[in-house]
């Protein structure tokens, strides 16, 4: 397990999957919405996230989670593991809730600096009107899963638990690949 793309839609536990295997594998964790986001809550250009995204997607090791599907055919291709976080809508709505109530005021650590968690109508109308539209592209990438990678399809909180249960069993760490990686880095011929 070196490169790790996890999706799914808002409260679908992204963030906190991304830090957890993060911790056991010592993998880096990139979150999209700290590309997504200048402070303040600010949009960044479509351009530039794109280009942010292409660059950490080309490193050799990491756990990347979010979305901009503009980036994810490339990410998808690079990823040896895919994880699709599809819960349903009651529990994203639930935990986006909780979310916003425990960190509200707060930037949390998965965001941008200066984006303090608040209630945004704009943002929950979004949550509900791609509530079916938004598990297309994921679920199709599922289905091109092939040889030399692995896909979940994990739908609530006891599978997310089994799939870290595994993965602490399996004694997976990014350290073989990132040690891997640097020695390959600099193995490299110079020209």
């Amino acid at each position: 397990m070196k490169r790790v793309m996890i999706v799914g839609q808002p409260g679908s536990g992204k963030s906190t999957l991304a830090r957890m295997i993060g911790d056991r594998t010592g993998l880096p964790v990139v979150h999209v919405d700290r590309i997504h986001h200048l402070p303040g809550w600010q949009e960044r250009p479509r351009d530039e996230k794109i280009a942010m995204a292409m660059a950490e997607q080309a490193k050799p090791i990491w756990v990347f989670e979010g979305g901009l599907s503009a980036t994810w055919e490339h990410r998808f291709s690079r990823a040896d593991t895919y994880i699709f976080l599809d819960f349903p809508l009651h529990v994203r709505a639930w935990r986006v809730f909780w979310r916003t109530i425990r960190h509200y005021g707060r930037t949390r650590p998965d965001m941008q600096e200066n984006c303090p968690e608040r209630f945004n109508w704009e943002f929950t109308k979004w949550i509900w009107d791609t509530r079916h539209t938004g598990r297309r592209k994921p679920l199709a990438l599922l289905q091109r899963v092939g040889p030399g990678k692995t896909g979940h399809h994990l739908r609530n909180a006891a599978q997310v638990r089994a799939f870290l249960s595994r993965l602490d069993e399996a004694g997976v760490t990014g350290l073989e690949a990132r040690h891997d990686s640097d020695h390959n880095r600099t193995a490299r011929p110079q020209g």
